[in-house]
């Protein structure tokens, strides 16, 4: 039995807006990306992928004169739109995402669109030029550093303070990283700003973060200083509870690979497992957990392939794309179809339906050899009254079709567990069909 550790999770910061309000600022923030977003899912056609590229095409052409926006306003607009789940990209076809069809009556869902782009601020302003990427690279690691002092601060901070704080961040990083400085550093670029560019790269970081709504920038009798708008608060409180969610996992299993943290949590209920889902991937960055996540699921084991399309449920928004792109494989199909039709806003009870006969078929057999390799016997009967083909003969008929690489010892494994003499037989039969390559 594990024990737990109760470390207890940060309170909201104090004179933290209602959840309606914060959504309310989010909707104000995105607004312009919101309008976008709903021309392009009028427009739908092969060219509405509004490009942000030089120049305006078509479709940024049309929109901007609709909306009586400027181009470069529906080029902001458009990323925004796209970074914030509002919109799905498939090829040169746009098609709107399921915030956007959620976003006049679902708080949540705006929220977690705002949430969205907060987290891709360095996406949305672009880069300083004259700076290494490497120095651009340890400032965003170093951000929410920044971003505590100003919470903790409750108000304005002034910028010298935060690139003092920046500075001692980076050097940390690189600390940490075992990184020991040259003794005769080359000389920096006469372009170049000094410092590695701290202070260039913090402005850059501030106008980011001003850019999606976490912050202000203003001027003041002691010079520019920097103040987390409420939701900007709100977030790093969010943030830090994640952290604290991550805390409370049993230990060891935040340093665990996905394979045994799914492994660890295959004997939980559906609420605990999500929990340590939720605390495994807050210790990791998102690509690199998905990306775990689904070449375990291309294993060999269909417990672990089911339990980490779970996991990336608690993903969401930031697994879709790689998911997506998995439905091209045979084996994972039938798991990505279900996510995705479920986070594009599908009852779980009514997902099934965008599964063919044949991949529900395929679905129950990989389902079932789950059961049989980590499940009980009666399990593994019970099974059989999910199978949508209704009847025993027209199961194993389809079965035999499908091509299940465990089909044979699915069968073997229902024979042995089944009560009914006859029915086992049948099922018997069919395994040795399967294994023999018989009618």
């Amino acid at each position: 039995m594990t024990t737990r550790r109760t470390r207890p999770a940060p309170r909201p910061p104090e004179g933290t807006p209602p959840r309606a309000e914060l959504a309310r600022q989010a909707r104000h923030v995105l607004a312009d990306a919101v309008r976008i977003a709903r021309w392009a899912a009028v427009e739908h056609g092969a060219d509405t992928a509004l490009r942000t590229g030089p120049g305006a095409g078509p479709a940024q052409e049309r929109a901007a004169a609709a909306l009586e926006l400027t181009p470069g306003q529906i080029r902001a607009g458009w990323d925004r739109a796209r970074l914030a789940g509002l919109v799905e990209l498939h090829g040169e076809t746009a098609r709107p995402g399921w915030r956007l069809h959620a976003w006049d009556r679902d708080d949540s869902a705006v929220l977690r669109g705002w949430v969205a782009l907060f987290d891709a601020w360095s996406l949305v302003h672009p880069a300083p030029e004259g700076v290494a990427p490497s120095a651009v690279a340890e400032v965003v690691e170093a951000v929410p550093q920044v971003l505590s002092l100003l919470q903790l601060s409750q108000g304005p901070v002034l910028v010298p303070a935060l690139l003092d704080l920046l500075g001692q961040r980076v050097e940390e990083l690189r600390e940490e990283r075992c990184e020991v400085p040259a003794a005769e550093p080359a000389p920096e670029s006469p372009d170049a700003p000094a410092g590695d560019g701290l202070p260039t790269l913090l402005d850059w970081a501030l106008e980011g973060l001003a850019a999606v709504g976490a912050l202000t920038l203003d001027p003041g009798a002691e010079g520019r200083h920097a103040t987390l708008t409420p939701l900007g608060n709100w977030a790093v409180w969010v943030k830090l509870e994640q952290i604290c969610v991550a805390a409370q996992s049993p230990a060891g299993n935040i340093e665990q690979s996905a394979e045994d943290m799914l492994r660890g949590c295959a004997r939980l209920t559906p609420g605990p497992a999500r929990d340590e889902y939720r605390a495994w991937l807050a210790a990791r960055t998102l690509s690199s957990a998905v990306s775990e996540l689904l070449a375990v699921a291309r294993g060999e084991d269909a417990l672990l392939r089911g339990l980490a399309f779970e996991a990336l449920r608690v993903v969401g928004a930031p697994a879709e794309a790689e998911v997506r792109a998995t439905v091209a494989e045979p084996s994972l199909r039938p798991y990505a179809l279900l996510w995705l039709a479920e986070y594009e806003g599908a009852d779980p009870d009514d997902a099934q339906e965008v599964l063919t006969r044949e991949e529900s078929t395929w679905l129950w057999v990989d389902t079932a050899a789950a059961v049989a390799d980590h499940g009980e016997s009666e399990l593994l009967v019970r099974h059989l009254d999910s199978a949508v083909q209704g009847t025993v003969p027209a199961l194993l008929d389809e079965i035999r079709a499908v091509g299940h690489p465990r089909t044979v010892q699915v069968l073997v494994a229902l024979a042995a567990a089944h009560p009914d003499p006859a029915l086992a037989k049948a099922v018997r039969r069919a395994a040795f069909q399967v294994h023999t390559g018989g009618a």
